[in-house]
Order: C-alpha cells, then structure tokens, then sequence
C-alpha cells in the first residue's frame, strides 16, 4: 500500500497556478499474487498461495493446493490499498478474510466479479475478478518494509519499521523513531553491513539473523534486476517457525524499462486502470486524468503544463494533461478527441498547438473528423499557430462547425472558462 509517507518521498504533483493537483505516475502496478509469484523465483519466502477467477477453480484448488488446511486467508485482487476495510458495493464488508477450508468458496463468491470501494479507489471502486487464496501463517510478529527510489539520494532507499500491517503514515506521526531509511550506493549494491542495518531496523523477534539479512539482500536484487520503482512488504513478518515471510506484496516497475522487461509487463491489467489512461498509452498520447472541467489538447510538455497554469488563472480547472507530441497523425488527433469527451466531467475543450513540427492543418483536420465522429456536444475552443496556421483556420472555417477561436493562450483560456458559465 503506496500511502502517505511513501507519497511524500516519491510522487510528483502537477503545480497549477499556485495550487497542487495529484498527478497519476506513469509506472506498471502488479497484482499482489503476481508480486509474491516473483519473489517466489528469487528465493524470498511467502505463502503458498493460488490466484482463483471462479468459484469453480476456488473448489478445485482448495482440494489439489490445499487438501489439509483447515483455514484460509481469501484475498481480493485490485490495483488499490486498503483492501481489508474497503466494502464491496453488494453490501459485502472486507477484501480480505480469514475462515474456514469449508467457507471459502462462500466468501469468494461475494468477491469475484463485484466492485470493491476502499480508501484508495475512489467512489467508483474496482471490480474484482480474481481472488488470491493463501496459507494461514502462525504469524508472532509484523513488521514494515519497502524499497524506493529517492531523489535526495539519487538511489534506492530502504525503509523499514518494526510496527507493520497498518498505515505507514500512522506509524510515522505516533513512532517516528521507530521507521530507519538505508540509502544503497547503486553503483556499489547493497553489501552485508547495509542488510544488517535493515534487520536491525525491523527488529525481529524469533527470526534467524543471516537468514533475514539474505533475504534483505534477495528483494534489493529483485528491486534492481527488474527495474522497480516500488517494492513494498506491509507486513513484513515473523512465523512461529523463525522465518521472515514476505505477506504481502507491491511492486511498480518503471514504464521506460519495458523495451527489457517483457515478461513484467505482460503481466500488466488494463482492466484495473483508468481505461482513458489505456486509450491513450494505444494511441500514443501522453495523458494524465485530472478533476476539473476544461479538457486540453495541446502539443508539447511545456505548452499543455502553460495551458494548464492560464485556466487555472482565469478561474477554471483544467481535466486533464494531453500531449499529442510534435508529430502526430491527424487519427492520433481523432483518437485525442475521443479520450476528451469520453470524461464526463469536461464541459469544454481547449485546443492549443503552437505548430513547429506540429501542423496545424492537420490539427485542424482531425479536430474536423474527431467532431464528425463523436459528436462534440461541449464547446470548442482553438488556439492555433505556427507551421500551416492559414490553412488550419481556413480548414476549420470551411468545415462549417461551430468552434470559438482564439488570438492567443490568454484569449483562449478566457473563453475556455468564459464557455462553461
């Protein structure tokens, strides 16, 4: 769970005209069953577990991976914290139970298929289609632990608590002293005496100490040989048997790692993410859903974070960051528009495209086409110069749709805002 300790170190924020609006990190988020799949591969201990999709399957296996288990743990698989306090819009409360061999398929049957509301997945929830079923552990003791990437540092940085299986947050307003950071060289890797801070930061009670400290040393390999932005174990814990059991499991990986790091991202659940998010990475664009109520298309980083900044300015919010880059197609544009009217939240659309490699003409025709096959029902207003601007203008004006046009990015942003009143 990505909380608030964690945010403060590693998100980044969109700074519009003097406000902050959360901006959505553009990395791979896996399945929990999938992460301790991983681990597994490395070596780092965790349950016996198996990802179940129906009821059927979750009978099946309860009998060939869990014949002599009198209890289960039954665990719903979304991209999203705060599973175990979340209620399923069924009436059903709680991601994740404890119960009986003989209840298992019971409870599963309320999971799979209905959407689960938690802190972290908004009012919408996500829908639920698998469901991890694990070995019950004779836990003694839970701890905290995660490896992130840190600015300050310019490397990994493990964080690791002695209190775990709550909110990371919570622990570090009531038990500050109790969370350690262990920046690793990244040229050098982590070496015994940095493992050893580690362990000692999450104090185990009954856990053999090499043996922790090799199992330290195993997740900062998987950190690294896959390319990960996050590894994150809450909790980390100690069985009854001396061993420290990785119980849970987040992993994000670093979406420019994907050229070398196939086999992770197939592993990818397009199912769980914003699906406008999911157009655009097909088409792509850059997206980035916001909240507010302009939808922006504009090429270039630096202009569409400028768009943003003027309609805040002038009293607006702007939905969204879309960049169409510097050389897109006129269906890229179409596709663009698409994603737009597809929120419904935007009630106008701001065009801004300052043409270089970008031209505008063909801007201006697949805004035309766009307009034909959605069939705008918000106004529109266009910004455009550069490259071919006359021949942009005379396509809009002769296409004989209604749009607002603009001289300028302060003109436009005004009557952007102007338009929604």
């Amino acid at each position: 769970m990505v909380r608030g300790l964690l945010n403060k170190l590693a998100s980044r924020s969109l700074s519009v005209a003097g406000k902050w609006q959360q901006q959505q990190l553009r990395r791979l988020n896996i399945h929990e069953y999938q992460g301790a799949d991983l681990m597994g591969k490395y070596g780092i201990n965790v349950p016996k577990g198996v990802a179940v999709s129906s009821v059927e399957e979750v009978k099946r296996a309860i009998e060939e991976v869990f014949p002599k288990e009198s209890e289960l743990v039954v665990k719903s698989q979304i991209l999203a914290g705060g599973r175990g306090l979340g209620t399923f819009k069924n009436g059903f409360k709680g991601g994740v139970h404890i119960v009986k061999a003989d209840q298992v398929e019971e409870i599963a049957g309320k999971m799979l298929g209905q959407i689960l509301v938690t802190k972290q997945t908004g009012p919408q929830g996500k829908v639920v289609s698998k469901v991890y079923l694990c070995e019950k552990l004779s836990l003694v003791n839970e701890m905290y632990f995660a490896i992130m990437l840190d600015r300050k540092t310019a490397g990994p940085l493990i964080i690791a608590c002695q209190k775990g299986g709550t909110s990371i947050e919570d622990l570090a307003e009531k038990y500050p002293d109790m969370i350690i950071k262990v920046p690793v060289d990244v040229f050098k890797g982590i070496t015994d005496e940095d493992a050893a801070k580690v362990v000692d930061g999450l104090a185990p009670m009954v856990a053999e100490r090499n043996a922790s400290i090799e199992q330290v040393k195993k997740l900062y390999k998987l950190f690294c040989e896959h390319d990960c932005t996050l590894l994150e174990i809450n909790p980390i814990a100690e069985t009854s048997d001396s061993k420290l059991v990785a119980a849970d499991a987040k992993l994000n990986f670093d979406d420019n790692a994907a050229f070398r790091q196939k086999d992770i991202f197939a592993l990818r659940d397009p199912t769980q993410e914003d699906p406008r998010e999911v157009a655009a990475a097909k088409a792509d664009l850059n997206y980035i859903g916001l909240d507010g109520e302009i939808g922006c298309m504009v090429n270039g980083a630096g202009l569409a974070m400028a768009t943003m900044d003027i309609i805040k300015l002038h009293g607006g919010t702007p939905a969204n960051f879309l960049d169409v880059g510097g050389n897109a197609s006129e269906g890229q544009v179409v596709e663009a528009f698409k994603i737009l009217t597809s929120d419904e939240k935007v009630k106008a659309i701001l065009v801004n495209i300052f043409g270089g490699i970008m031209k505008c003409d063909v801007i201006a025709s697949g805004i035309v086409n766009a307009a034909r096959q959605v069939q705008l029902q918000v106004p529109v207003v266009v910004r455009l110069e550069g490259t071919n601007v006359e021949q942009g203008k005379r396509i809009l004006k002769e296409s004989g749709m209604t749009l607002i046009t603009a001289e300028d990015l302060d003109d436009a942003a005004a009557k952007a805002v102007e338009s929604i009143k």
